[in-house]
């Protein structure tokens, strides 16, 4: 439901303004004080054709706003889509006109809104103190589960470890060329990893780590797979945002390929195994540009693009030069991990 905030003269031709926009039904209230309210029915996925086209319309009205609220169901229960839309019943809402919107063709592609998108990123992006408890707690809990060997515990590790938002905020951010988000999302990643990477250190100097251990040696020898589980992880972050798939389950995901490799790094540097700690800190590394890699290139797929022309021009430039600049990271780091020499963990403290 799309709720605006539009001029009272523009009332009554409100409705020919949504002609060839996928709507189910339109609803005017007004006239009011700063302006008329139109609530506008949509399907989550058109919603950013709608929203564009009132943007583009009352931009410039001082007034104008646009709220997204998410509709859990109505009554009685929309048509299937090839079907055509039953006509409206007379209601008894005083100073309110609905109108069933035209039939239209659906666009191709099937994402939320970018404001929506925008505003669900900003808000996972955020450093704040709960983001940082819940990495240091999943950081110890990934160490226990490490230095056990025990694949449950490390996946619980996962749950809890709020990684996915920063880095797939960095990539939206870049692909709008919103410099405040790309801030934010670089804060949020930057201290995620110094945390993850302080207690791990901290664990390590204390605690005897043995780097034969199968879960440390794994990611003290990265491999081509880990390279595709970071693309993977990058994608299926960015498309778990853009489709309203639940975040938190491909989260776990993300984190598989971040958390465990950094922590892993920070428990043997801790216990002066110099070397394989190398090896776990550049897969870490390799994730991170995977992830960052394959969500930009998700969302440039989806068409995920400012609205106006100055932005998409900016955003342009913005995009291509962060794409050149982790593809040469990336190949960079695929060629350490390709190419290193084997034998990158000793059995043995030195």
């Amino acid at each position: 439901m799309l709720e605006a905030t539009v001029p009272n003269e523009a009332l009554d031709a409100f409705p020919a303004l949504l002609d060839g926009l996928p709507v189910v039904q339109c609803t005017r209230f007004g006239p009011a004080d700063p302006g008329s309210l139109v609530r506008v029915l949509v399907d989550a996925t058109d919603a950013e054709a709608v929203s564009d086209r009132l943007a583009k319309e009352f931009g410039g009205f001082d007034g104008f706003r646009v709220n997204l609220l998410s509709v859990e169901a109505t009554s009685p229960p929309l048509p299937p889509e090839d079907d055509p839309p039953a006509e409206a019943e007379g209601g008894e809402t005083a100073a309110a006109d609905e109108t069933e919107g035209p039939k239209a063709v659906r666009p191709s592609r099937l994402r939320v809104s970018r404001e929506e998108l925008y505003d669900d990123l900003c808000r996972a992006a955020r450093p704040n103190i709960v983001y940082i408890v819940m990495v240091a707690l999943s950081t110890v809990v990934a160490a226990v589960g490490l230095l056990r060997d025990d694949v449950a515990i490390v996946i619980g590790a996962m749950v809890i470890a709020p990684l996915l938002g920063p880095n797939v905020a960095l990539s939206l951010a870049v692909a709008l060329g919103d410099k405040g988000l790309v801030k934010t999302s670089l804060s949020a990643i930057a201290a995620g990893v110094g945390i993850a990477a302080l207690v791990a250190l901290v664990i390590g100097f204390f605690v005897d780590v043995d780097p034969s251990t199968p879960a440390l040696l794994a990611r003290s020898n990265p491999g081509p797979g880990d390279i595709l589980l970071g693309l993977s992880a990058g994608a299926a972050g960015a498309l778990a945002f853009t489709t309203g798939v639940p975040a938190v389950v491909v989260g776990v995901m993300v984190a598989v390929a971040l958390l465990p490799p950094l922590v892993t790094a920070g428990l043997l540097a801790g216990s002066g195994f110099g070397v394989p700690a190398t090896g776990a800190l550049t897969l870490c590394l390799a994730n991170v540009t995977c992830i960052n890699l394959s969500a930009m290139a998700t969302f440039y797929i989806q068409d995920v693009r400012p609205r106006t022309w100055w932005e998409k021009d900016r955003a342009r430039r913005g995009t291509r030069r962060a794409m050149i600049g982790w593809v040469i990271m990336f190949a960079i780091l695929a060629g350490l991990i390709l190419f290193a020499p084997s034998g990158w963990a000793p059995t043995t403290r030195p």
